[in-house]
C-alpha cells in the first residue's frame, strides 16, 4: 500500500468518526441539556413577607428542594430585612420540562417589606447531601 492511499484511509477513517459523532449529538434529547435550570420571573409583596414566581426544570429522579431568599438592600445593615422560603421535593415536578412555582417567603423575626423596598432574592436547587446548586439571582423593587 502506497502512502497517499494510506493517508486518504486515515483521513476517511477521521471524517467517518466526526460524523458519526456529529450524527450522535443532533439525535441527542435536547431536554437533557436544559435540566436543573431555574429563572426568576416576578417579586411581588406577599402577606406577611415576599412571593417569588420561578420558572425551573430539573431531571428526573431528582432529589431536592428548591430555596427561595431575600434580602433588603436599601436598609443600613443593622435595619435588614430578610426571608425565605422552600418548595419540597414532593411538590416539583422533574421531569425536563419547564414549570411554574411560587415560592412564598416567611419574613426573620422583626423583618419587614415595604412597597417601594430594594431586594435581592436568590433562588437554588439543595440536595438531601447538602448540596447548593442552580444559583438565580435578581435584585427587584417592591
Amino acid at each position: 500500500m502506497t502512502s497517499s492511499r494510506l493517508r486518504r484511509r486515515v483521513a476517511g477513517t477521521a471524517a467517518t468518526v466526526l460524523l458519526i459523532g456529529a450524527g450522535a449529538l443532533a439525535t441527542a434529547p435536547s431536554a437533557a441539556a436544559k435540566a436543573n435550570l431555574l429563572s426568576i420571573d416576578k417579586v411581588s409583596l406577599h402577606t406577611p413577607g415576599l412571593q417569588v414566581k420561578v420558572t425551573y426544570s430539573c431531571d428526573i429522579g431528582m432529589d431536592h428542594e428548591l430555596v427561595a431568599n431575600a434580602t433588603t438592600l436599601d436598609h443600613s445593615p443593622h435595619d435588614q430585612s430578610i426571608a425565605a422560603g422552600t418548595v419540597k421535593k414532593d411538590q416539583l415536578v422533574c421531569d425536563y420540562n419547564d414549570h411554574v412555582a411560587l415560592v412564598t417567603m416567611r419574613p426573620g423575626a422583626g423583618a419587614h417589606f415595604d412597597k417601594g423596598d430594594k431586594v435581592k432574592v436568590t433562588v437554588f436547587y439543595f440536595d438531601n447531601d447538602g448540596f447548593r446548586y442552580g444559583d438565580e439571582e435578581t435584585v427587584a423593587v417592591l
